[in-house]
């Protein structure tokens, strides 16, 4: 499946827009706790255990919409996005990672 942030597939025809599909993902507020207590793995100045859980939040977010994109009829998915939010307060310090995008169908 084709996946891209522009809003067109060069040299490709879209067929149909099959809507809006959308992928998240939620870092749980132990991913803080493990990171920063014991052995820190830091290396100039970045954590590498805190951007492998980013890593795998963000592929389990692009799997889950474009199994979506599938079950549409889609074969890519244009207009992609990802965020990170924190979403604090009650949650703690919860991270959600989200991609969105529009499942179009081309030949």
């Amino acid at each position: 499946m084709i996946l891209t942030s522009s809003n067109t597939l060069e040299s490709k025809e879209i067929i149909e827009y099959k809507g809006l599909v959308t992928g998240e993902f939620l870092i749980g507020s132990n991913i803080y706790k493990d990171l920063f207590s014991g052995v820190r793995d830091v290396v100039a100045g970045r954590t590498s255990r805190y951007e492998e859980e980013l890593q795998t939040a963000r592929e389990y977010a692009l799997e889950t919409m474009k199994e979506k994109a599938k079950n549409l009829g889609a074969n890519a998915i244009i207009g992609l996005k990802i965020s990170y939010d924190n979403l604090g307060g009650t949650m703690g310090n919860t991270i959600l990672v989200t991609a969105y995008g529009t499942a179009i169908q081309y030949k």
